[in-house]
């Protein structure tokens, strides 16, 4: 886990690809221009991503805006800890409501 969301600072547009640690069957490439894919690059960080990943692949502010759905995507113990971490997610979640 990062020690602060200010550390992510992946892209928000054009292709993104994986490495082979990322995902190793299905999709490698992201559009990010598309929503699905974006929503599905973020499903898979969170839950394969490493500690180096994580700032790589994913944005702050995009997290923030993705995460009241996203939350719902990813596994409990994921969602868990990234709310436990990361207090502001948690918020924008009951702000989203």
């Amino acid at each position: 886990m990062p020690e602060s969301l200010d550390e992510l600072h992946g892209p928000t547009q054009g292709i993104v690809e994986f490495s082979l640690h990322m995902v190793w069957s299905g999709m490698t490439s992201y559009d990010m221009s598309k929503p699905r894919q974006r929503m599905g690059l973020y499903r898979t960080v969170l839950h394969e991503g490493l500690r180096d990943d994580l700032p790589r692949y994913l944005d702050r502010d995009l997290l923030l805006q993705l995460w009241p759905v996203l939350r719902t995507l990813v596994g409990r113990t994921v969602r868990a800890v990234w709310e436990d971490a990361f207090p502001q997610l948690a918020y924008r979640t009951r702000a989203a409501a």
